[in-house]
């Protein structure tokens, strides 16, 4: 549809009927004049939908923003036609903070420590103050490379970005043990097989044990034990706590949370930031637990599930947090007894089977939902589940959501035979209900129930079609937040350039495919994977009987760009899943066009009044 120069229609463009009701002789640029069929309402509909699609094209990355989950930062980036890694901008919070003191190594080599060694963690105990405050996540690195370092998770105080745990008592009438008591170990090195006992004798006559064990991923269970050795009662308690220095690198978000966490009174608390800033925030439960979580990593203080403690998350003096819990009633323990506390210490990657099997078989309450499911879970889980299964059968995380579109498809096709049913039945009543549109113009309540009347009679629902699209859009959401929330899915590799579907394309033809020395801003760095959906698109959109209304047809030849750009900051999973779909939507149209003949041939129009009235 051409325009005028009254709408903007560049200089040296051709002219072209706008068919409607109306005529106009409008000067045109090229110097011709021309009648034209001008309908006022196309011309109308034509500028709210402008308008509509600039805001949508502009508006959407701060909706996205908002409501879903952000994109991982691209794990590669392609410079002179190769792929190279992209380093981990967030493993290190406090990397170019101006809280970071000293080296790391220098610092773990101030104290007397106890290694920590299993098939998933490496690191140590801090023996001055019985923290664990040195530990890293074996199995998982920080880059796509090769060479590349594992995650680094907890570090020492006087560190950069320390973040450790620390176990001990309080109590009055007996000395306990502090942040500079040097504990004594019963050996050096602790692993799945051999626990270690750490202990300390107070001058008042207490003798305090800590018995640490680890299970083969990522479960600490602390024994916590006091004797009274002394002449006197005393009143005591066990406590444990986490100290972090600093807020998590990864972005806190309405539908990915990250930031302190609690489970209390049977439910997960998503606590934020700024709400800890502004004052401590306490839980009263029994059965629960409280700690940190980050995008892909978690710690989590785990009391006894069966004795009442107070949770907290609070600021600290240095503007650092910490979470921690002590028992809601001290234990008064007289002379010559003693008195064991068990709790538990979780440190490591949120794997989503790791989580639910601790949730069942040890009774950790809402331990699962350290990863933040929110409304679709009951969708999304299940969606996991299967994915993760398709994945291990086939060994390709990229053919594993092909596969799961496959089976969604499949699922959906007898409600897609009933979509084009109704299609078709309401494309034959169409004459019909234009004939009582134009009939009752001036009556819109009888229009409506004459149409109702006819909806009724011809066995069609105009809403019909709109289930496949409302049945695709939770699903459409469950997979976005299961590739980005779930670490099973972290720099998962697909074919030639795509070494993570989980983060965005990165191969853009805007720059010769990192042939040319050129970062394109990322609004229009439109990758080779966004490319293809659009053009799937089209060619679904193309194979649609065009519709009459020319609004319609205006939006449907744009939709498929606009998507292309919409979708373009979107994980390529994601997008692989899309493509896929649009690709079986046009085999199952193909299949469905020849079932219902009727859905391809064109609405006859009504014959215009005159043209009527001389017949």
């Amino acid at each position: 549809m051409e325009r005028s120069r009254a709408a903007g229609l560049p200089q040296g463009a051709s002219c072209a009927a706008i068919h409607g009701a109306g005529t106009a002789t409008i000067p045109c640029h090229d110097g011709l004049s021309g009648d034209y069929s001008v309908k006022k309402d196309d011309q109308k509909n034509f500028v709210i939908f402008a308008v509509l699609a600039a805001l949508i094209l502009f508006g959407w990355p701060q909706i996205t923003h908002w409501i879903f989950p952000q994109q991982q930062p691209a794990s590669v980036k392609i410079e002179g036609g190769k792929t190279k890694p992209v380093a981990n901008a967030g493993t290190d919070p406090a990397a170019d903070s101006p809280k970071a003191l000293r080296d790391r190594q220098v610092v773990l080599a101030e104290t007397p420590r106890v290694q920590i060694e299993t098939p998933s963690l490496r690191g140590s105990i801090n023996l001055k103050g019985a923290r664990i405050d040195d530990l890293v996540l074996t199995q998982y690195a920080e880059t796509v490379a090769k060479n590349s370092p594992p995650i680094h998770l907890l570090s020492p105080s006087g560190a950069k970005g320390a973040y450790f745990a620390q176990f001990g008592w309080q109590g009055a009438g007996a000395e306990t043990p502090d942040a500079n008591t040097i504990w004594q170990a019963s050996g050096p090195r602790l692993t799945p097989t051999t626990p270690v006992t750490l202990t300390s004798q107070s001058a008042t006559g207490q003798l305090f044990r800590i018995e640490l064990s680890v299970d083969e991923n990522y479960m600490f269970s602390i024994r916590q034990t006091v004797a009274n050795n002394g002449s006197a009662p005393v009143s005591i308690t066990p406590f444990a706590l986490i100290s972090r220095a600093e807020r998590s690198a990864d972005p806190d978000q309405w539908a990915a949370h990250v930031g302190p966490i609690a489970s209390a009174g049977g439910a997960a608390k998503y606590v934020n930031w700024k709400d800890v800033d502004a004052e401590a925030q306490q839980f009263a439960t029994t059965g629960g637990w409280v700690g940190y979580t980050d995008h892909y990593w978690l710690t989590a203080l785990v009391p006894d599930q069966r004795v009442p403690v107070a949770l907290q998350q609070r600021p600290t003096p240095a503007k650092g947090y910490q979470a921690d819990y002590q028992l809601s009633d001290p234990i008064n323990l007289a002379p010559g007894k003693k008195v064991t506390y068990n709790s538990r210490f979780f440190a490591g990657a949120k794997e989503v089977k790791l989580l639910d099997k601790y949730q069942d078989e040890l009774g950790i309450v809402k331990f699962g939902h350290a990863i933040d499911w929110g409304w679709y879970g009951v969708i999304e889980q299940p969606i996991f589940y299967y994915l993760d299964w398709l994945f291990r059968l086939v060994g390709n995380f990229g053919v594993a959501i092909i596969l799961l579109t496959i089976t969604i498809r499949l699922l959906l096709f007898p409600i897609a035979q009933r979509q084009f049913a109704s299609m078709a039945a309401m494309r034959a009543v169409q004459p019909k209900m234009k004939a009582l549109q134009e009939r009752y113009k001036d009556d819109k309540q009888r229009q409506q129930q004459e149409i109702m009347k006819l909806y009724k009679e011809e066995k069609v629902n105009p809403l019909a079609g709109c289930l496949p699209i409302l049945i695709q859009i939770p699903i459409m959401f469950a997979l976005y937040k299961v590739l980005l929330l779930t670490i099973e899915m972290r720099h998962q590799p697909f074919v030639a350039w795509i070494r993570d579907l989980s983060a965005p394309d990165p191969l853009t033809p805007l720059n010769l495919f990192g042939l040319l020395n050129f970062a394109p801003p990322t609004f229009i760095a439109i990758g080779v994977i966004p490319i293809l959906l659009g053009i799937s698109m089209y060619f679904q959109f193309k194979l649609n009987p065009a519709p009459m209304d020319d609004m319609q047809k205006q939006i449907f030849s744009i939709m498929p760009w606009m998507m292309m750009f919409l979708m373009a900051p979107f994980a390529v999973g994601l997008q692989v899943y899309w493509i896929t779909s649009n690709v079986l939507t046009i085999g199952q149209q193909w299949l469905l066009y020849k079932k219902h003949p009727a859905l391809k041939e064109p609405i006859k129009k009504d014959p215009p009044k005159k043209e009527a009235k001389a017949k």
